[in-house]
């Protein structure tokens, strides 16, 4: 009985497969496949924060937050950390307000970078669905859906009545999306608004506008909130922001980062740096002093972050004992390290290739002496047995 229905089984999964394309259904322990591939946040706080390192390509991300909270900040360092993989980034301007300088202050390659400013909700939606079915696109940014405004609420007039329209075109676009997003392992970053309910006694008021089709199709989800100011003297230059991941299908949810957005900046990274090193004994804190080692570098926060910054060889050395605290691995000692792993594998390979080579040497010696001790059969019907070799 059991054989007859893994029979069924495999004639049934032969006939997919012949159907749909090989791969188009698989067991989850045949391929490894199932192994998440993540391109860094741009904040290693938010890298930890996630749980998987980063954000999982091919997969969608909201992100979400009151007006000047660093939403945008958050989205370009993601352009310029897969544009420093080599990737290609896209960005639909449907805001009309993405800053040129500042993002190239961000490390976003501006030259490279595909732009487009749509003139209505349909036009953003349909190029983004162009650019991830080429699969030549690493990440597309959509900034944002609040302003993904209907084609048919642009050419009515002021006042007009348009229930849903909105909700009813992203949950069609992202029908057509998911799956494609999914085969071309590009991330599709999407930038939000909130609004308000009117008449909420209890619970939160706020919504995010677009319906509530963005919210099951996303696999992590970013709220993103101004928590202090950072201020030199009277001057605010930053703003200390909060993080949290409020669904993460990846990894554990409900983590929380901290990071400094500097005016002009972006994130800083020796900020995030610092508070991670402090968290984890890597830099004392005593006071409002900071030291690393028997090194003192500096009074007060930004004092240590300004010595961090001008001692680039202490930062790296902090920020290695960190990523190991924290369990992130670095992209380079990554990378060094499947490299020697492969070359350990090929000296291995090659070991045994050659103990094998020298077994069979022995052997054939061995065989020669014994050919001319005995003398020869000469039987009608007689077969030499040669031995096995594995190649």
């Amino acid at each position: 009985m059991a054989d007859e229905r893994q029979a069924a089984l495999d004639k049934a999964l032969k006939k997919i497969e012949k159907d749909f394309g090989k791969g188009s259904i698989m067991r989850m322990g045949d391929d490894t496949k199932t192994q998440i591939l993540t391109v860094p946040s741009g904040s290693l706080a938010l890298d930890v924060a996630l749980g998987v390192g980063g954000y999982p390509r091919g997969r969608i991300v909201e992100i979400y937050g009151p007006e000047s909270s660093g939403k945008t900040t958050v989205a370009l360092h993601a352009v310029a950390e897969v544009q420093k993989r080599g990737g290609t980034a896209a960005y639909i301007d449907a805001e009309n307000a993405l800053d040129p300088a500042y993002a190239t202050a961000l490390g976003v390659d501006i030259d490279n970078l595909l732009l487009s400013q749509p003139d209505t909700g349909e036009q953003g939606l349909q190029i983004a669905d162009a650019l991830v079915s080429s699969g030549a696109v690493d990440i597309v940014v959509v900034d944002s859906v609040a302003a993904l405004v209907p084609r048919a609420e642009i050419e009515g007039e002021m006042g007009d009545a348009h229930v849903g329209l909105q909700a009813r075109l992203m949950s069609q676009a992202l029908r057509k999306l998911s799956g494609t997003i999914n085969k071309t392992k590009t991330i599709a970053l999407f930038i939000n608004q909130i609004r308000e309910k009117v008449g909420v006694m209890f619970g939160n008021p706020e919504v995010t506008p677009g319906g509530r089709a963005l919210k099951f199709y996303s696999t992590i989800r970013l709220e993103v909130r101004r928590a202090e100011q950072i201020k030199n003297g009277t001057d605010v230059i930053g703003n200390r922001t909060r993080i949290k991941v409020v669904k993460n299908k990846v990894a554990p949810p409900f983590k929380k980062a901290e990071v400094d957005i500097m005016y002009g900046h972006g994130i800083s990274q020796t900020g995030e740096l610092l508070d991670m090193a402090v968290e984890k004994d890597i830099v004392d804190k005593s006071g409002s002093w900071y030291s690393y080692g028997e090194d003192r570098i500096g009074q007060g926060r930004e004092n240590a972050k300004q010595y961090l910054a001008d001692h680039p060889d202490m930062m790296a050395e902090v920020n290695r004992r960190v990523r190991v605290a924290y369990g992130v691995a670095d992209e380079d000692e990554t990378t060094t390290t499947a490299k020697d792993k492969d070359a350990k594998t090929t000296d291995k390979k090659a070991d045994q290739a050659d103990s094998a080579a020298k077994s069979a040497d022995k052997s054939t010696v061995k065989q020669t002496s014994l050919a001319t001790d005995t003398p020869k059969d000469t039987t009608p019907g007689a077969k030499v047995i040669q031995p096995k070799t594995h190649k």
